[in-house]
């Protein structure tokens, strides 16, 4: 039997381990039952497990019979402090947390395979990793304490996917290089001196500083940066005061850099710092910047790419395999790229019903449960893909995957 008629096969199976996740969320950094019952399911099938990788990560371990690359695939597995509002048979029974990014679909998707694997383990060429993560949604997520626990030792190359309830089902979409954007949270005060409203020459008004430093920062995408090259610095905040008729003594901004280049990244940084910093002196207050520095960019190495690529053709027909700009939001494989070559890509999710269809992070966010299954397929024909150089041979049809 072909791995993509066991996937079939499996498919109920999936939606059962998605909807009971789904009904069963943990915050990230939080996860205890998750964990468990990844490790627990994994041994069912007679996958080698390493539980608490990193901390609460899990690692299967799938050795084909044949000689071959080792090859690791990776999924997320917290969910986010949202009240599920979905009208659905398996809403969240956890009050104020929800799987709304579709990471329960993530791992019952690389459940799936792994099952559907260890069924043809002695016809395996190589070995397959399975890295399940917690705490991608919260930084610092579990990718880098999971790499510096081994989850990559002795991996030739790593792949993730991340289901997209706004992108058409049927459909994976991918990019050589930067594929998302690196995140940098920043937090500006600004210290002047409160007085009555009325007398403002009495005081230094930061609502005032702080508003000549948000129309400066502007400069920094339209000035500093190359115009070719993608960046944004947003401010998402702005709090100051308690009364309509008094000045206060405190301003606070807070926002966002996101930014693919590192080097822009840096120059960014650099620029808010002087902005902020003199803009405040010429004004006779005092300002500082805070910087809480989050996931760098990810870059998609164009081999593995390419690899992707021509596994998602086999599975969907050329025309469903579709070439994408970057994206602005953050997403921590990104540190698994940069210690091993590798490639992470987008499935198409997106309910039949249109009146279903919510963006990620929303109350009301679900999937096309059927992507799962793209999704397990896909896999499958990357390892296989990714075993034709450097394996004698291939004990399976391709074609048929």
């Amino acid at each position: 039997m072909t791995v993509a008629k066991q996937l079939d096969r499996l498919y109920e199976e999936m939606v059962e381990m998605r909807r009971h996740l789904h009904m069963n969320p943990e915050l990230s950094h939080q996860e205890v039952a998750t964990p468990a019952f990844i490790a627990e399911r994994l041994e069912e099938i007679g996958v080698e497990v390493r539980r608490n990788v990193g901390g609460r990560g899990v690692v299967g371990t799938i050795r084909g019979g044949k000689p071959g690359k080792t090859i690791a695939f990776r999924a997320d597995f917290d969910a986010l402090p949202i009240d599920d509002q979905k009208n659905v048979s398996y809403k969240s029974t956890v009050p104020g947390v929800m799987h709304a990014c579709g990471h329960d679909g993530h791992t019952a998707a690389l459940l799936g395979f792994a099952k559907a694997m260890v069924a043809m383990r002695e016809d395996l060429p190589g070995t397959i990793v399975l890295i399940h993560q917690f705490g991608e949604e919260l930084s610092p997520g579990g990718a880098r304490a999971m790499i510096e626990d081994g989850c990559l030792d002795g991996v030739d190359a790593v792949y993730g996917a991340h289901l997209q309830s706004k992108m058409d089902y049927g459909r994976v979409y991918l990019r050589d290089g930067f594929l998302q954007a690196s995140e940098d949270a920043i937090k500006i005060i600004v210290h002047g001196s409160g007085t009555h409203g009325a007398e403002p020459h009495q005081g230094i008004d930061p609502i005032l500083v702080a508003s000549h430093i948000i129309v400066a920062i502007q400069s920094i995408v339209s000035r500093n940066a190359n115009p070719l090259k993608e960046l944004v610095v947003s401010i998402g905040k702005f709090h100051a005061g308690d009364a309509d008729n008094v000045i206060s003594s405190k301003a606070v901004l807070e926002g966002t850099i996101r930014v693919f280049d590192p080097e822009l990244r840096i120059l960014a940084g650099q620029r808010l710092r002087t902005i902020v910093e003199n803009i405040a002196i010429a004004m006779g207050a005092t300002a500082e910047l805070i910087v809480e520095t989050g996931y760098d960019s990810l870059w998609n190495h164009p081999a593995e790419t390419d690899i992707v690529r021509a596994a998602a053709r086999d599975v969907l027909g050329d025309e469903n395999v579709v070439e994408i700009d970057p994206v602005m939001p953050v997403e921590d494989f990104t540190y698994y790229t940069q210690v091993k070559p590798g490639a992470y890509f987008f499935v198409g999710a997106k309910m039949e019903n249109d009146s279903l269809v919510y963006p990620h992070h929303h109350e009301n966010f679900d999937f096309n449960e059927n992507a799962m299954l793209v999704t397990a397929k896909v896999f499958a024909a990357i390892y296989f893909e990714a075993q034709k150089s450097g394996a004698d041979s291939i004990p399976v049809d391709l074609d048929s995957i």
